[in-house]
């Protein structure tokens, strides 16, 4: 059974928007960390929360072991639900807690917020703060990402509960100071850790994705398919939905809606008709190349470069010119 502990990060003070004001936010960044790195949503969901104008503290959570050279990492930044509740319900400092739209997050942040009889806001691209009013402005794309929501959260709301979208912000940058480290006593446990092992690089964060679809007809195909690819081009691995839920490819390649959105310098959208659902989990991609046998797919009006062709021919071929 490994020990859990806990350690706050508090920026200095000195800082010029860290001022302690009755209408000064201070926000605390959940910090994601795996392998002692810091995932880079994270380091997204510190940019965000610099832009309150306030006073940052991070929440690291680990065991003894590897928290040392995450924390390393993390004091040198401007900058688990029985704990943050435990952190939040007496007389918090703290005006907003960020972190962001991960998977864990979306499992932690709501049951906190629900605890505390507070709401929550997530997926937000853009934060800005009204320290005369002391409200908060958020925008999220609604509707597949073909509308975007304004929310507003008034000074009603002591504390604001916000997951970010990391590719509507970019990665915060090392500062000079080191901010200081303060410990938190563990209220649980962590029994294991189970860990999907991979090579490839994390779909979240890849500059290259190659995703499948239904089209590959099943899981020894995709991975037959997709995989040589992905490796010739050093890309994490993608899926639709509909090869999801077939079965082809693990939920957590899933991009769309209800997956990962991802913004790569490239997507390869192979086998992929081009639901709605999927298109908002990559639509912002730099460069699209999608490969389908239909012309009329609806991949090939978002795409910046589409190739009609039989994919079992197609990809085949791209491998050997790109070995």
């Amino acid at each position: 059974m490994l020990r859990t502990a806990n350690v706050l990060l508090a920026r200095s003070a000195a800082r010029s928007y860290a001022t302690a004001t009755a209408a000064s936010p201070h926000a605390l960044v959940f910090l994601e960390h795996c392998k002692g790195k810091l995932d880079s949503g994270s380091l997204s969901a510190l940019t965000a929360a610099s832009q309150l104008g306030g006073r940052i503290s991070g929440l690291v959570v680990g065991t003894p072991e590897d928290l040392p050279a995450v924390l390393e990492q993390a004091k040198k930044y401007p900058t688990f639900t029985p704990l943050l509740v435990k952190l939040l319900s007496t007389q918090s400092p703290f005006t907003h807690v960020v972190s962001a739209h991960s998977s864990s997050a979306k499992s932690i942040l709501p049951r906190v917020a629900a605890k505390l009889d507070l709401p929550a806001v997530s997926d937000i691209t853009s934060v800005q703060h009204d320290s005369s009013s002391n409200s908060t402005t958020f925008t999220r794309p609604i509707y597949a990402g073909n509308a975007i929501s304004t929310v507003r959260a008034s000074d009603s709301i002591p504390i604001k509960f916000f997951t970010v979208r990391s590719t509507a912000f970019s990665v915060a940058a090392l500062g000079d100071a080191e901010a200081k480290t303060e410990g938190v006593d563990p209220v649980h446990n962590t029994v294991s850790t189970s860990l999907t092992k991979s090579d490839r690089p994390d779909l979240g964060v890849a500059s290259r994705v190659v995703s499948g679809g239904r089209a590959l007809k099943n899981a020894e195909t995709f991975k037959a398919t997709l995989f040589p690819l992905a490796d010739a081009l050093g890309a994490a691995v993608g899926a639709s939905r509909a090869a999801v839920d077939a079965g082809y490819a693990d939920n957590s390649l899933q991009v769309g809606q209800t997956g990962k959105v991802v913004a790569p310098e490239l997507y390869m959208a192979i086998g992929i008709s081009g639901a709605i659902q999927h298109l908002a989990g990559m639509k912002d991609s730099k460069l699209i190349v999608a490969i389908n046998k239909d012309p009329d797919a609806p991949i090939f009006q978002v795409a910046d470069v589409g190739l009609v062709a039989d994919l079992y021919e197609a990809v085949p071929e791209m491998v050997e010119k790109l070995k």
